[in-house]
């Protein structure tokens, strides 16, 4: 798949985490402009091919992390993909690999795909795009990688239910997509700003044990305001996994994530990220919290992470 850790991971401990997003869409997630291709109701283009329905004038904003795989939608696409890969120079590829291949350099194929976001081994979401051009991010996210340690996160808005024509009767939400950011785990841990000071294999081993017990704890479809505030710290904010270092370090390990609403919510979505580390010897729990906007399709940080005091 394609790599872009550096995209998963570039926000920093700054207000302005997400300034650079704006140049990533001008689609907005109420748009309904998209149109999906008669009886291929695997063309990812439009939300029209679920059962031709609109998407919602308040849009249910997606922040998800999973796997995309494609499918074949019917007998018949499959049968042009296996002319199209014998044609082909595959061997020694896996599956994977020239599964890549044939629709890197096949998109007439890409474009009838059934394309599915697994999230914790469930057929959470059938991928729509708004956009021809975005069908390379879709095909980039198959780039040969180990498929265990490797995630997706799509964002985006979501659709109407499809219906069981659209994916080979596969009946699930679909998603329309603005971004996918892909990357594989162990890259990701180790593209992560380590803090001076620490020792390099214990700072990417804490790292990673925390990116799995984050998601274990999130285990989300992130369509909350909850779920994709979890979702977007575990792979935008790094200053969390320096935090847990330091917390490990004293004996202490992450005991809870707790997402509210909070105080300064006005007319802007903005909630309280609270992480728990409890001291294992003293079962003393010490939290700290952070604020992020969630109001619109981009999550953003709000204020940094700060010493948090029950009241």
């Amino acid at each position: 798949m394609s790599h872009q850790t550096s995209d998963a991971i570039e926000a920093t401990d700054t207000l302005s985490v997400e300034d650079n997003q704006a140049e990533l869409t001008t689609a907005t997630a109420g748009s309904g402009d998209c149109s999906c291709s008669e009886g291929a109701a695997m063309d990812p283009v439009s939300a029209e091919a679920a059962d031709e329905q609109t998407i919602p004038a308040e849009p249910e904003y997606v922040y998800a992390i999973g796997t995309i795989e494609p499918r074949f939608p019917s007998v018949s696409v499959e049968k042009e993909y296996a002319q199209a890969a014998a044609g082909m120079e595959t061997e020694g590829l896996t599956d994977r690999q020239a599964l890549y291949e044939v629709l890197r350099q096949n998109r007439y194929l890409a474009r009838e795909m059934c394309w599915v976001l697994r999230i914790e081994g469930l057929e959470s979401y059938i991928l729509l795009i708004r956009d021809h051009m975005d069908l390379d991010q879709l095909v980039a996210a198959l780039q040969p990688a180990d498929i265990a340690t490797d995630r997706d996160v799509v964002v985006g808005a979501r659709g109407p239910m499809a219906g069981p024509n659209m994916c080979h009767g596969l009946v699930a939400p679909t998603l329309i997509m603005d971004k996918i950011y892909s990357f594989d785990i162990p890259g990701f841990i180790a593209a992560i700003p380590k803090p001076e000071g620490v020792e390099e294999n214990a700072f990417r081993a804490t790292a990673e044990e925390l990116f799995h017990r984050i998601m274990q704890m999130a285990d989300n479809v992130g369509a909350s305001a909850e779920h994709r505030t979890v979702n977007y710290l575990a792979v935008r904010y790094p200053p969390i996994y320096t935090l847990a270092t330091e917390m490990f370090a004293r004996d202490a390990f992450l005991s809870g994530v707790d997402v509210r609403p909070d105080q300064l919510s006005g007319v802007r979505r903005i909630v309280k990220a609270v992480f728990g580390f409890t001291h294992r010897k003293t079962d003393v729990t010490e939290k700290f919290f952070l604020r992020v906007d969630v109001t619109e399709k981009w999550p953003f940080l709000v204020s940094k992470l700060q010493p948090f005091y029950d009241q």
